[in-house]
């Protein structure tokens, strides 16, 4: 885990604190030595009360008042009248709740880390007849450059190859790979599945769809109000209220311990810990299901969610695609026909391909190694497979290969991927593949309304019918498809109108709206999986 140093000088201040009255006790209780024990305590406060007087300096510098402002009273106030034990004592109990609110908040700072991770630092350009990595600050608009398999693209740009196989999953939640063709526009942000290719830039780094994106999510992010502590929406009232008992407990008395005791007892100590204490509870239990939960903000605002938008992608679904069903032609078996295409899949890493090959294991197949291979980047594959010549890849591309009418397949209009196979130059039969629901998930939503929430929305970047066909029955309160990220923000900040709005994604392309919402949700890689739940298998 990273630490800051904001979060290094918490941690040394409870130390010193927590030393010094130690010590001091051990000298007072054990060796009779008050004087030193005195003196020790007064050096465990010190830097306590320094460092929480600076943050005082900075909150009301910014308009802000909370009860820290009690905690420094009373510190004070006990060193300049002799009581060092309890001086200690309010360090040790202050140092320790900003401590655990640091180390709370700590475990899950994750998502801007992945956010930024993704973002590439160099890229590849033709220059003269040969290649050079330059920083993207470097790209203008025109320059070629070459993006590898697994690259990320850079800039936007145009394909300059015959075509380009994409993953824009992270941008626009759409599942599987897209072909471009030559001259279409490419993404930044979109990882390159299939053969390397040229790109033409369009656009400078800072102007492209990612760098776009980056910002909309620090806009949102600034534009939202930090959360207070609960205790410290009443702390002008609660100080006001304590100095005067304490200046009215010494005039009567005309005793200043007494107004030392009166500052001690009043420092909201219960207050102050009572929240981070409450957060590190409630993160260990949560990150006992694999949540990490960042702040107290989101767990206090997570109560009063009223609707919930829900991305489709990686988060209602699993976002890999899996066979739905099997077709087969000619009486040949579905077993064999996905043993063969399997074999053949093994020799790409496309990720329809390797579903495939998941499958046939799933299943218990054996796979062959596959002959004399020849692939067709976003099209689909050739080879020999046990002496029999197999085909496997998109509909068209398989039909203008084999003897077969090219007759659509239903499946063609229902959302779903086609993978065609032949076998000895005859259609063999289709295999169907899809992105279907997370198990449980009608029970998730189902739980949701039982807790409070209204309104459940679906929001993705897909097609409208895909969206449709992937949440029938789920009883949706609406559905938003074909959304840009920057449309996301919009729809989460239409609906925080109806109240508390909690956002789901896991997406690049969700970040902004998961900043702009009252509550973020970001799945992890893919998606986390439901508690207790076994992963989903990529065969029907």
């Amino acid at each position: 885990m990273e630490h800051s140093a904001g979060d290094r000088m918490k941690t040394a201040l409870l130390v010193v604190a927590a030393a010094g009255l130690l010590a001091g006790l051990v000298l007072a209780y054990m060796m009779d030595r008050t004087d030193l024990a005195s003196i020790t305590w007064m050096i465990g406060v010190v830097p306590v009360l320094a460092a929480l007087l600076i943050e005082i300096l900075r909150s009301l510098a910014r308009g802000e008042v909370g009860l820290d402002i009690v905690a420094a009273l009373s510190m004070t106030a006990a060193l300049l009248f002799g009581e060092t034990l309890a001086a200690a004592v309010v360090a040790v109990m202050y140092s320790g709740g900003t401590f655990l609110e640091s180390f709370a908040e700590g475990r899950a700072r994750r998502e801007m880390r992945d956010l930024l991770s993704r973002v590439p630092r160099t890229a590849t350009r033709h220059r003269d007849g040969r290649l050079e990595d330059v920083p993207l600050d470097e790209i203008a608009p025109g320059d070629r450059l070459l993006i590898r398999q697994g690259d990320i693209v850079p800039v936007d740009g145009t394909i300059a190859a015959p075509a380009a196989f994409l993953d824009t999953s992270a941008l626009t939640g759409e599942s599987l790979p897209v072909k471009l063709a030559a001259g279409a526009e490419a993404m930044s942000g979109s990882t390159n599945a299939g053969e390397a290719f040229d790109l033409i830039a369009t656009r400078e780094a800072r102007d492209s769809t990612y760098a776009g994106i980056m910002r909309l999510v620090e806009q949102a992010q600034s534009s939202k109000a930090p959360m207070s502590r609960l205790a410290d929406r009443w702390s002008l009232g609660f100080l006001v209220v304590t100095v005067a008992i304490a200046f009215a407990a010494w005039w009567f008395t005309n005793d200043p311990i007494r107004a030392v005791a009166v500052l001690v007892v009043a420092t909201p100590c219960p207050l102050i810990l009572a929240v981070p204490v409450a957060l590190v509870a409630g993160l260990s239990r949560a990150a006992h299901y694999g949540v990490l939960i960042k702040g107290a903000g989101p767990l206090e605002a997570m109560a009063r969610a009223r609707t919930l938008i829900l991305d489709k992608t990686g988060t209602l679904t699993d976002g890999r695609p899996q066979i739905v069903s099997i077709d087969t032609h000619d009486g040949i078996e579905a077993d064999e026909l996905l043993g063969l295409a399997a074999a053949l899949a093994q020799a790409t890493k496309h990720p329809v391909a390797q579903a495939i090959v998941d499958c046939a294991r799933e299943r218990g197949l054996t796979l062959p190694i596959p002959q004399e291979v020849r692939e067709t980047p976003g099209e689909g594959l050739t080879g020999i497979v046990e002496g029999r010549r197999v085909i496997v890849g998109g509909h068209g591309f398989v039909v203008g290969r084999v003897d077969a009418r090219a007759a659509d397949h239903p499946a063609l209009s229902a959302g779903s991927v086609l993978v065609a196979v032949g076998i000895d130059g005859k259609l063999a039969g289709h295999m169907v593949m899809a992105d279907p629901l997370r198990d449980g998930t009608h029970d998730m939503l189902s739980g949701l309304r039982r807790q409070g929430v209204k309104r459940i929305i679906l929001a993705t970047g897909d097609r409208q019918e895909v969206a449709e066909r992937v949440t029938a029955g789920l009883g949706l309160d609406g559905i938003r498809a074909g959304l840009t990220p920057d449309q996301k923000v919009l729809l989460v900040l239409s609906e925080r109108k109806r109240g508390p709005v909690m956002m789901v994604g896991d997406g690049v392309n969700d970040a902004p709206a998961l900043a702009a919402a009252d509550i973020g949700v970001a799945m992890g890689a893919r998606g986390q999986q439901l508690p207790r739940r076994p992963l989903m298998s990529s065969c029907w």
